[in-house]
């Protein structure tokens, strides 16, 4: 079990409409992070998920979509948008998802390790990946937490070489 980070709260608020069709805020709270099981120093927390396909059609519910249960990363029907801290030092295992995921870096350095052995280094808040069913792992090398936002939008199967890439996590050596 981590620790918490020492990183600020996230604030999240969602808008809805009221009955007579006016936009407000339905909900204004801060994000509940849990621990990444097999993931030792790494928490994420559900920031929404859709579940319905697309277009979605959460514009006309009030149901809170941080709510809705993903098994794993990707609802295989939607979206999830998804917040992670990293502790300082610690690395997530190699993985691929059939998903297309656009990683945001908020606070801290982290750093993109490829399978191909790259390794590339965010350090700036807003710096980007966009990730496409490629396999991978995260590495925070500061000694602070790092954090940052990601959207898993469900993806067809990776195709190379006419063989389907599947998901999961491969050995890695630390």
């Amino acid at each position: 079990m981590s620790s918490p980070s020492q990183l600020p709260e996230v604030r999240r608020i969602v808008t809805s409409h009221d009955d007579k069709g006016l936009g407000t805020i339905h909900t204004d709270s801060t994000l509940r992070f849990e621990d990444i099981p097999g993931m030792d120093g790494a928490r994420a927390a559900a920031v929404w998920v859709t579940a319905d396909g697309l277009p979605t059609n959460d514009n006309n519910t009030n149901e809170d979509g941080a709510d809705r249960v993903v098994n794993g990363i990707v609802h295989p029907n939607g979206t999830n948008l998804r917040c992670t801290d990293l502790a300082p030092g610690a690395q997530t295992p190699m993985h691929r998802t059939t998903s297309l995921d656009y990683n945001i870096l908020l606070q801290g350095e982290l750093i993109l390790i490829m399978d191909d052995g790259s390794e590339t280094h965010l350090k700036n808040p807003g710096d980007t990946v966009i990730q496409k069913g490629t396999m991978h792992a995260w590495r925070n090398p500061s000694t602070e937490w790092a954090r940052w936002m990601c959207t898993v939008v469900a993806a067809q199967p990776t195709v190379v070489g006419g063989e389907i890439l599947e998901d999961g996590t491969k050995p890695w050596p630390s």
